[in-house]
């Protein structure tokens, strides 16, 4: 009987306004996945809701053969659940890893409700409800509409100010239901991405461009935000709000004159969502040993913190046939966390990079353990996304 469940489960809360391109972004982020043309060497993915999946699926399709965008959904708050079903199940490697699939469940929270009162306590509950469902998320992000960006050029404030505000007292209505049990949630996402959708549209904008933009227009208000979202979580000060940027666009759109609708969709170029399960899965595992480092973190809220870190770090350090462990090895093993609780494995996990991490990708790849060659193309691919410009990891 496998030691481990067979199934690693991340979570990531997408919150944006109606029409910041959250139903394109997800469908962007799938349909690429199901082309004939598509291949991967080490994973497949597969939507868990055949129905859903073929909704996402038929969003990507109008997009690269009609050039249309999928239709705007109002009110509705979807979790999308993917499977990356990993290769190689039946080899050894495959036997003795810890899980076959990880599982990425995407929440999409419904813009109108940042913008709109509840029309009726029923609605207000539903809020509450749907709320709650995502508290299992680890990283949120929080999208900024690149189009609404353009429409208030020269003032941009304007615009981030209003949708720093709409949020903050969107989670304002919610809160004393959400604290109803407890004076401060130990299980909440601890990392919130401020990411800019429709990054196309700012051919010239690396993600510097983006943060130093919010910084300087709207740093009060996003203040202000980490402020109201601390008062909920125990901890506070394992909370990154604000901290983390990135740029995201599900394709290129070429706009007509009067700018409404586009006339061709170049679906070929993306931005930052072959980012998003890197995201999801290893950027909790490295906060939470940064977080360590400088502060102690009570034993209840770190059981809720980077859910399954301990798991996917065993697959990063465990003892293999080919010298993963005499790499890791190498690392230093000093500082703060090694006074504290934190597993050794953890620690060493998060601190692989460059020429060891690409050194253990190679090996996993050659000897088929497609795990752990999975677990490190992601951290691969996040030191490759801060590289291109195209992220920014909190230091702190």
């Amino acid at each position: 009987m496998a030691k481990y469940p067979r199934i690693r489960e991340q979570h990531v809360a997408v919150f944006g306004e109606s029409g910041s391109g959250k139903t394109v972004l997800v469908s962007s982020f799938f349909g690429p996945t199901q082309e004939g043309s598509y291949s991967n060497d080490l994973w497949d993915l597969v939507a868990d809701d055949t129905g859903q999946g073929n909704r996402l699926y038929q969003n990507y399709l109008g997009m690269r053969d009609r050039g249309k965008t999928p239709l705007p959904t109002r009110f509705a708050a979807t979790t999308y659940y993917f499977s990356v079903k990993l290769k190689g199940a039946d080899n050894a490697a495959g036997k003795q890893r810890p899980f076959d699939s990880l599982r990425l469940a995407w929440h999409d929270y419904p813009g109108e409700w940042f913008e709109e009162s509840p029309s009726s306590g029923e609605e207000a509950g539903r809020r509450v409800d749907t709320f709650r469902s995502l508290l299992g998320s680890d990283v949120a992000l929080l999208l900024v509409d690149g189009q609404k960006l353009l429409d208030y050029a020269g003032e941009e404030e304007r615009y981030l100010k209003s949708l720093l505000t709409n949020f903050r007292q969107g989670v304002l209505r919610l809160k004393d239901e959400l604290l109803t049990d407890e004076d401060r949630l130990t299980e909440f996402p601890r990392i919130w991405i401020v990411a800019l959708s429709k990054a196309d549209l700012f051919p010239a904008w690396n993600v510097h461009s983006f943060r130093d933009l919010v910084i300087e227009k709207a740093a009060g208000h996003l203040d202000d935000l980490r402020s109201t979202l601390q008062d909920l979580v125990d901890t506070p000060e394992a909370l990154s709000v604000g901290e983390d940027f990135m740029l995201l666009s599900s394709a290129k759109f070429k706009l007509s004159a009067a700018g409404a609708e586009p006339t061709e969709i170049d679906v070929t170029q993306r931005v930052g969502l072959d980012l998003i399960l890197p995201v999801a899965s290893m950027l909790p595992l490295e906060r939470r040993v940064q977080w360590n480092e400088r502060m102690e973190i009570p034993r209840r809220v770190l059981d809720t913190l980077a859910d399954g870190a301990e798991t996917l770090a065993s697959v990063l350090t465990d003892e293999k046939g080919f010298g993963v462990s005499q790499l890791v090895s190498k690392l230093p093993k000093i500082g703060p966390l090694v006074s504290k609780a934190a597993l050794p494995a953890l620690i060493a996990a998060a601190k692989l990079a460059g020429s060891q991490l690409r050194e253990m990708n190679a090996q996993a790849r050659e000897h088929k353990d497609f795990l752990t060659a999975t677990l490190t193309q992601f951290k691969l691919d996040l030191e490759q996304g801060v590289k291109d410009k195209l992220l920014i990891k909190s230091l702190r």
